[in-house]
């Protein structure tokens, strides 16, 4: 695990450790091999040296993105289109029940072809 993750993530909100450290564990479990390191100020993971997720922690919520997903279909509430539809997002708020089996779902038919 990057050190540089790791104290990103540490810094944050209680909750929002929480939700970040599942995250990160839930698409390490997803992508065996995945590395991760702090790019334009938010943890990246890659497969191949391809973006495949990335966390990003705001004041009230956490995001969580997922690259390559074109072939993922949007569902209202828990993940929307972000540009092209390339990118989907996670929008995760404190108190807020969360599929961590779902999401990694979306994570390995994203990573699966890169």
């Amino acid at each position: 695990m990057n050190d540089e993750v790791t104290r990103y993530i540490d810094k944050l909100p209680a909750w929002q450790i929480d939700v970040c450290r599942q995250l990160r564990a839930m698409v390490h479990k997803t992508i065996p091999g995945a590395e991760e390191q702090i790019q334009y100020g938010k943890p990246h993971f890659s497969k191949n040296g391809q973006h495949a997720a990335l966390i990003h922690a705001a004041k009230t919520k956490v995001s969580f993105m997922v690259f390559n997903a074109s072939e993922i279909e949007p569902i209202k509430g828990v993940l929307r289109s972000m540009g092209n539809g390339e990118r989907k997002t996670a929008d995760i708020v404190e108190g807020q029940d969360i599929d961590y089996d779902l999401l990694a779902e979306f994570v390995a038919k994203a990573s699966s072809s890169l």
